[in-house]
């Protein structure tokens, strides 16, 4: 077989790495303008794998796993990670047997946002980590909405501004 007969097809994206990568820049600097603490950032595709993850300097070593939970959560579910919250919040078995199916990789907290095209179709999510979790999903939305994507949820808390550690 000569080598010009040798090749690998390449798989369908929806989610592209430079997209990804204006999510992750724009959420970052959605923080940064907001005065928020270093923040760590994963964008997902729809298949649950990572595209791009950016930790700021300072930003702690787990919160790359918590924001790919969050991510993965809202992938997982279908709807951002502050519904799940919300939807769950007197469920805690249910909240127990999803972080169990998952291998632990389910954060029900907000911080977790969908990446949908104009059609409405899912194509990935993002996960926020490092303040406040209303903070990590305020820039979330910020991020994902810059790049040109439909954040779910659409909007931040109304109290994103007020959430505290």
């Amino acid at each position: 077989m000569s080598t010009g007969d040798y090749y690998v097809k390449h798989l369908a994206v929806d989610l592209p790495l430079t997209a990804a990568e204006r999510i992750a820049d724009a959420t970052l600097a959605a923080g940064r303008g907001a005065g928020l603490l270093p923040l760590t950032v994963v964008v997902l595709d729809a298949g649950g794998h990572a595209v791009v993850l950016k930790r700021e300097d300072g930003s702690g070593i787990l919160r790359a796993e918590i924001a790919t939970g969050k991510a993965y959560g809202a992938l997982g579910m279908g709807i951002g990670s502050r519904v799940i919250r919300d939807r769950l919040k007197e469920r805690p078995a249910f909240q127990a047997a999803i972080a169990a199916a998952s291998d632990g990789r389910f954060i029900p907290v907000p911080g977790g946002v969908l990446v949908c095209r104009a059609d409405g179709a899912v194509i990935g999510a993002v996960g926020v980590s490092g303040d406040a979790s209303d903070k990590d999903e305020y820039a979330a939305i910020e991020g994902v909405r810059a790049a040109g994507f439909t954040p779910h949820p659409e909007n931040p808390s109304e109290t994103w501004r007020d959430a505290g550690l």
